[in-house]
This record gives C-alpha cells, structure tokens and sequence, in this order.
C-alpha cells in the first residue's frame, strides 16, 4: 500500500507541475477561462501556474507534504469557479480552438476526486 501511495504522490505531483508548465504556454486560453470583470487575468494565470510548481515542490518533500496538501485542496476548492466558467460558457480547453461540452463539464466534477487523492496521499 506504500508503494501504491507514493506512486500516487509522484503521479499526482507531475500532474500538477505539468498543469504549472502549461499556463505559461497556453496562458492565453487560460485567462479566457477568468470572467471579464476580473481584472489581470493574465497575471492571475502566470501566479497560479507558478502556484502550482510550488505546490507540486511542496508535496514532495515529506517535511512540507501534509501542508503542501492541505494547501493544494484549497487551491483547487479556489480554481473551481474558473473551470464552472469555463463550462458554462463554452470556453475551450486552453490549447484547444474547440471542446466539447461534455469535456467542459468534466473537469469541474473531477475537482473534488483531485482534492480527495491530494489530501490521500499526503498524509
């Protein structure tokens, strides 16, 4: 069960810096998942793509790992309502020209099993 938990953590933790990666890369498509009236969105990105690396630092280490973990559930409870927009609103996959509703609609049905294996396989 150890084993299967760390390769949990490390799976989970490469998702997450390669999420980080991409909001530098796509930060465009990104910020148009931020409604209008929010102001610079494309410096929100840039912070939680960088949030997301540190995080992903964090978890690694087990001195850091529980808070790092704690600290992830809440940062996706607080990226939530950008991916509810985002379906809402038929904006696409940041690197996509098109998505489909039903993929739209996933991610934010799939936040509460990311917050779960986040606190899961730091403890």
């Amino acid at each position: 069960m150890k084993i299967l938990k760390q390769f949990g953590l490390y799976l989970f933790t490469l998702g997450l810096f390669i999420a980080g990666i991409t909001h530098f890369i796509y930060d465009k498509g990104y910020a148009q998942m931020i409604p209008d009236f929010v102001p610079l969105e494309l410096e929100i990105v840039y912070m939680t793509g960088n949030t997301e690396w540190l995080l992903a630092l964090l978890l690694i280490f087990p001195q850091s790992r529980r808070a790092a973990g704690i600290a992830t559930a809440f940062f996706l409870v607080a990226v939530l309502p950008a991916n509810i927009y985002a379906a809402v609103n038929g904006i696409p996959a940041p690197w996509s020209e098109d998505t489909s509703q039903i993929l739209l609609w996933i991610r934010p049905f799939l936040q509460p099993l990311l917050i779960w294996w986040v606190l899961a396989v730091s403890k």
